[in-house]
């Protein structure tokens, strides 16, 4: 008998000995509690993001975010996480399209090759990839060296997905499906010419699909989404489709890991349970969890990058820290000097250059003076969609007066930024106006104005605003927001008679059912919105903000938490 098997009949009695002397007394050996515990039965990896990009390829006039820093930081970020056994993927929440006249007099070209130079690896996509022809969002795809990503976007004629629903990714030896999901509302917010020959389905049915596909072919160890969708504090959307919570909600717990978002444009910082609207740049950002789902969104503009390091161990994900990091943003200080929030960031040379040559050539035609304000004409997000504003009266004003129409609707969500006190340039009419829609004029009864009035009129705002919210001029009225019913009192200083004729305007994208807007026949102007306000402004020249003054008592909301529009 030879020495090695003596051992091994040796090694075999002790061990059945140790086996029966402990094998009623001995626990099992627990579970590793931490990754450390782990070692390498624990993987680590980051996932970056940003969201609603809308055309800010370049840094603002004080220097803050632009691709060229995003470039240098996330380098910076990957480079720390690699060094650290780690590896890193970047995704998108959508929305690259429109915001900034030099992107999108260039169909946001400069943008996508931004995204390609800084390297993404996914992007949702959003409502605003919509805002032009569909040969655009084609030749943007065909630009981008990453995958646009919506499972719920259908062809009507072939049936088919218009875009890749998901796609896998290798990351640190980890199988990582990415899921793309698009707004329901993209149906009614976006151009009808664009999306008419597109259907867009439930996000939440159709992710349960995508991810029995993705199980039953065994493609993944993780399932994320990358949504544009929207963030709503325990799903209380509003007016707007169900967005992340509600998704996350709807999923079997622990079949969704994580969702990457955008669309609301908000940073999604908790405290405690609750959502955080408080968040301050540079400070600590705890994302939201429901159903066991980690939800992020990283504002807006690529004013941050957010950084979600993650631990897999134990057949469980955890999120070991996550933080929202500042792109050169400053605030004032108390001599009103703007200083910087965090490290500067030193935008990345060849990015800047490249980028350098888009912000030029977009800027050529677009530093005409064309008058001055003596104060801000608003159209700030959160005011020109809960309120009457004096940059919506003027707009409204405008479109009325360019063919002569007794009133104007202008939907709120068309007007994207503010005017601030001093010159007034084509660039800052494009900034406010850059959807291209055309002017139409309608002509109604009395009782027809009133029966369209109940619709638009009585929309609600919800907690964030809606860009339904119309902007109206020439009308007087009392608003019930209960009834959901309009009482005309005056349109245009003729009173109101319900047989008489009347005429207004609205912008094309709301005449074709965009808003959820009553669709109307009307009269194509051929007048474009940005033009129309461009010449209106430039044959005035010197705008006086007391003359846009919304008056207060023409437009009564009766019934609601505000008395400047319908809230539940």
């Amino acid at each position: 008998m030879t020495n090695k098997l003596i051992k091994g009949l040796v090694a075999s009695a002790v061990l059945v000995a140790l086996t029966g002397c402990g094998s009623d007394n001995d626990d099992p050996k627990p579970l590793p509690a931490t990754c450390a515990e782990a070692g390498e039965a624990c993987t680590i990896f980051t996932v970056l993001h940003t969201n609603d990009n809308h055309g800010r390829f370049f840094e603002n006039k004080y220097g803050e975010y632009g691709m060229a820093a995003r470039k240098t930081l996330i380098d910076q970020i990957r480079a720390e996480v690699e060094s650290n056994g780690g590896e890193s993927i970047l995704l998108s929440g959508g929305d690259i399209n429109t915001g900034v006249p030099e992107s999108d007099l260039q169909d946001a070209r400069p943008d996508f090759v931004g995204m390609n130079l800084i390297g993404y690896d996914a992007m949702a996509v959003g409502n605003h990839e919509f805002d032009n022809p569909l040969s655009t969002v084609d030749m943007q795809r065909e630009l981008a060296n990453f995958p646009m990503l919506a499972a719920n976007i259908y062809d009507k004629v072939s049936g088919a997905r218009y875009f890749e629903p998901y796609k896998v990714f290798d990351v640190n030896g980890l199988r990582i499906a990415v899921v793309g999901l698009t707004t329901e509302d993209t149906a009614k917010i976006a151009n009808p010419e664009f999306v008419g020959g597109l259907e867009f389905t439930d996000p939440k049915e159709e992710l349960k699909k995508v991810i029995k596909d993705i199980k039953d072919a065994d493609e993944a160890d993780l399932i994320f989404a990358t949504t544009h969708m929207g963030h709503y504090a325990d799903g209380a959307n509003g007016n707007n489709a169900p967005g992340d919570v509600a998704l996350a909600r709807a999923m079997a717990e622990g079949d969704l890991a994580a969702v990457i978002g955008g669309h609301s444009q908000n940073p999604v910082c908790m405290e405690g349970d609750a959502y955080d609207p408080e968040f301050t740049a540079g400070g600590e950002c705890k994302p939201d969890v429901q159903n066991g789902t980690y939800i992020m969104q990283a504002h807006e503009w690529g004013k941050y990058v957010g950084q979600a390091d993650f631990e897999y161990f134990n057949g469980k994900l955890h999120l070991a820290s996550y933080k929202l990091i500042p792109v050169n943003l400053k605030k004032k200080n108390e001599e009103g000097e703007r200083v910087l929030i965090g490290e500067a960031i030193t935008p990345d040379a060849t990015v800047l250059e490249i980028m350098q040559q888009y912000q030029d050539k977009g800027q050529e035609e677009l530093l005409e003076v064309i008058g001055t304000t003596d104060g801000k004409l608003e159209g700030d997000r959160l005011v020109v969609r809960t309120q009457q504003t004096n940059l919506g009266q003027l707009i409204a004003q405008a479109q009325r007066t360019k063919v002569d129409a007794d009133f104007a609707v202008m939907n709120s969500g068309g007007v994207r930024d503010s005017i601030e006190l001093g010159d007034i340039t084509y660039k800052d009419v494009l900034t406010v106006q850059p959807f291209g829609n055309s002017i139409t004029l309608s002509t109604m009864t009395g009782a027809e104005v009133t029966e369209y009035l109940n619709v638009v009129a009585t929309v609600d705002i919800g907690e964030t605003g809606s860009g339904a919210y119309p902007q109206l001029a020439g009308i007087k009225m009392d608003v019930d927001c209960e009834a959901k019913t309009v009482a005309i009192n005056d349109i245009n200083g003729k009173g109101y008679d319900a047989d008489a004729t009347y005429t207004f305007t609205v912008p094309s994208y709301n005449a074709a059912g965009g808003d959820g807007y009553p669709v109307l026949t009307p009269v194509m102007t051929g007048y474009v919105d940005a033009e129309v306000m461009y010449t209106f402004i430039k044959d005035r020249s010197d705008i006086k903000i007391a003359d846009f003054a919304p008056v207060a008592s023409d437009i009564q909301f009766l019934n609601s938490n505000s008395t400047l529009a319908c809230q539940r």
